[in-house]
């Protein structure tokens, strides 16, 4: 049986989510998961974290073609996305790396 790594990566935004608001009052990040890619012909799904009160996102893809693979940029909502994208193996992305980069990101 195989993994969804959009439910896996979901999961662990989740969990970060509930950490980051639990430590961090100020900073309460709205998720988006975005799957129009696909409508368009792009065989990947987009998670979003966005902090309102600094205009600051986290986009994170999970892309067909990189299988096990986590797209990763920080970013402004203005710009949406910027240019070159990090990557992560998605079996070393945890709950924890996505509160530190909420923290350092968003405060």
């Amino acid at each position: 049986m195989s993994v969804d790594p959009l439910k896996t990566l979901s999961d662990l935004v989740n969990d970060a989510h509930t950490q980051i608001q639990a430590a961090h009052q100020h900073i309460n990040p709205v998720v988006e998961v975005r799957q129009s890619m696909r409508d368009v012909g792009i065989p990947a799904d987009v998670l979003t974290l966005d902090c309102l009160r600094t205009q600051r996102r986290i986009t994170l893809i999970l892309h067909d073609q990189h299988p096990g693979v986590v797209l990763y940029q920080f970013v402004t909502r203005k710009e949406e996305v910027g240019g070159e994208f990090k990557q992560m193996a998605l079996a070393q992305m945890s709950s924890q790396t996505l509160f530190d980069w909420m923290q350092d990101h968003f405060a």
